[in-house]
This record gives structure tokens, C-alpha cells and sequence, in this order.
């Protein structure tokens, strides 16, 4: 079960990369419908650009997600899993994989964001129901915050 997003912005991929992958998702992640907001990070091992790298994201539901950084190819493509989801998604998934891939454009760098659940058992219907009512307008709104964040940046650097 998958959902990509899709949004360009007006800079070198570099800076969308560098932008994204240095990112504290705290503020850029909010609740919306039963998703929860990312509202901590704990247990960061290094800076977030080597895999290998792992960190707990805190929700605002009490649960937490921990994200393994599996690939970093600067400044085009990163990617990391996710496991241990507690609350909504803990007994629907076994895990996630999350790409961004930063394409340069006539216009600056078109960025691509693809979210993939890995459902349990019996559990791929309504993984499918929540990605199509929840998680894909949610990555939506996630991708405009973060490209205006990159927008912001660039116009102060």
C-alpha cells in the first residue's frame, strides 16, 4: 500500500536536499484526521545523512516510530524504513519504507515523496482505506510545509 507525492519548488536540488535531509520533522508533521503529529525526536545516532542512522519519532498520540536511514545519495535520492509503529498503525503494519527522490527541473527541483506500508496479515484492505482517506491528503499538506520551508531558506540564504 503506497501513496507518492509530488511538489516543485525553485532551487538547485542541492538545497532541496540538504533542506530535507537536515530536517526536524517536529512542525512539519502534523496531526491530521486520526494520523498523529510527529511532536519529538530521541535517540538520534549521528546526523541524519548515513545509513545506518537510526531515531525514535515521539507522537502526539504517545506512540512512536523508529526510522533507519537505509540509503543516501546526495543530492538525489534518500530513503529510509520504519518499524516498531505503536497506537493506529502498530497492529494494521509490520513496517514502511519512505523514498524522496529531488529531480532537477527547468523551474528549480521537482521532489518526490513515496510512502509504502507493509500490512499484516488480513489487514491490507484497511491500510488501503486509510492510505486513500488519510495518509495521501496528509502527505499532501506534509510536502507543501516542507516546500515552503525549502522556499523559506532560500530566499534567506
Amino acid at each position: 500500500m503506497s501513496s507518492t507525492v509530488r511538489r516543485d519548488v525553485a532551487c538547485h536540488p542541492i538545497v532541496a536536499w540538504q533542506f530535507q535531509a537536515g530536517l526536524d520533522p517536529v512542525g512539519y508533521y502534523p496531526s491530521y484526521g486520526p494520523l498523529p503529529a510527529v511532536v519529538g525526536v530521541r535517540d538520534q545516532s549521528g546526523d541524519w545523512g548515513t545509513p545506518g542512522h537510526e531515531r525514535t519519532l515521539e507522537l502526539s498520540d504517545g506512540g512512536f516510530v523508529i526510522e533507519r536511514l537505509t540509503d543516501v545519495r546526495s543530492p538525489t535520492f534518500f530513503a529510509y524504513d520504519l518499524r516498531d509503529f505503536q497506537k493506529l498503525f502498530g497492529g494494521l503494519v509490520s513496517g514502511a519504507r519512505a523514498e524522496w527522490s529531488f529531480e532537477r527541473i527547468a523551474e528549480g527541483t521537482s521532489i518526490r515523496w513515496t510512502y509504502a506500508f507493509h500490512p499484516r496479515l488480513g489487514r491490507r484492505w484497511i491500510v488501503a482505506l486509510i492510505v486513500r482517506a488519510a495518509w495521501a491528503p496528509y502527505m499532501k499538506r506534509v510536502l507543501a510545509r516542507i516546500a515552503e520551508g525549502t522556499a523559506s531558506a532560500t530566499r534567506t540564504s
